[in-house]
């Protein structure tokens, strides 16, 4: 058995998570903060026999494609001195961070 853990762009968890029940996978969504941008993530948890781990994966690429995102430059750390002028700058958003783990032991109690 593997453990598949993505973590996914919450504008993108709620089809996903549709798109993989659809498939019979079932699925554990826990909320998440990104570290970079502070901004809310989900994080996904599906147990899967291994030979429906690339079945998995490509539901998920399907659902999450990275796009760009115009965002305002975060305003700096106290201490900086002078008038601070926020620009936009463009970052790529979406997509998915995937771990597949190995599960020594499964138990449904």
């Amino acid at each position: 058995m593997k453990l598949i853990i993505a973590i996914v762009h919450d504008d993108d968890a709620h089809n996903l998570i549709d798109d993989l029940t659809k498939e019979d996978f079932r699925v554990t969504k826990l909320a998440t903060t990104g570290g970079f941008l502070k901004a809310g993530n989900t994080t996904l948890l599906i147990g899967v026999e291994e030979n429906q781990v690339n079945r998995a994966i490509k539901i998920i690429k399907n659902n999450c494609e990275t796009r760009d995102q115009t965002i305002v430059s975060p305003t700096p750390m106290a201490g900086t001195a002078g008038v601070f002028i926020p620009y936009p700058v463009e970052i790529k958003i979406g997509g998915a961070t995937v771990f597949v783990v190995n599960v020594e032991k499964y138990l449904k109690l």
